[in-house]
């Protein structure tokens, strides 16, 4: 399934994170903290607002966005303004 955002919208693939902890404990999903980082699949065809490019990773705030799954992965569908850093490695 191939999803293409509209407006000032960008499609982030979430990043998983770590179940197991340093000293070898696993941490249940729930009690995880919501991931805040992922890299950018796709973006939307308002040009002027979007300063992000695909492939790039960013930082998004905590609650944004809305979920979906593609390909049984975890996206989000978030508003540019919620796009908070481009974390460059």
């Amino acid at each position: 399934m191939k999803v293409k955002p509209l407006g000032d919208r960008v499609l982030v693939k979430v990043n998983v994170t770590e179940t197991k902890t340093k000293g070898g404990l696993y941490v249940p999903e729930t009690a995880q903290e919501k991931t805040q980082t992922g890299t950018v699949v796709a973006v939307g065809d308002d040009k002027e607002q979007i300063t992000v490019k695909e492939g790039q990773n960013v930082m998004y705030d905590k609650y944004a966005g809305t979920s979906i799954k593609i390909d049984d992965e975890d996206h989000l569908v978030v508003k540019m303004e919620d796009i908070l850093a481009v974390i460059e490695d």
